[in-house]
């Protein structure tokens, strides 16, 4: 059920709150969002949040032709205050 997490300006600032995106499938629900997180990272998952996000339109071609990128699924997932997911921590020192 999960395609990718998604590292970004704003998830890196959210994982400092324990909360960690991820790119899911537009079929997957809540449980099984949880259940997938839990089995690939072993963490205690506390909450899911889903968000349906729409497809942006962009123009290609010879023609400029107008075409729609795929609709798609993301899901934040809070974890214990004590664990966190290696893929979202930064190396860097901030400025």
């Amino acid at each position: 059920m999960l395609i990718k997490p998604l590292i970004s300006e704003k998830s890196l600032a959210l994982a400092k709150e324990k909360k960690y995106t991820f790119k899911v499938d537009k079929s997957a629900n809540k449980p099984q969002i949880k259940k997938g997180v839990e089995d690939v990272f072993e963490v205690k998952v506390l909450k899911v949040q889903t968000v349906s996000m729409p497809g942006k339109t962009y123009r290609s071609g010879r023609k400029w032709i107008i075409r729609k990128r795929a609709n798609w699924k993301k899901a934040i997932v809070t974890i214990q205050p004590d664990k966190n997911i290696d893929l979202f921590e930064t190396t860097g020192t901030e400025k």
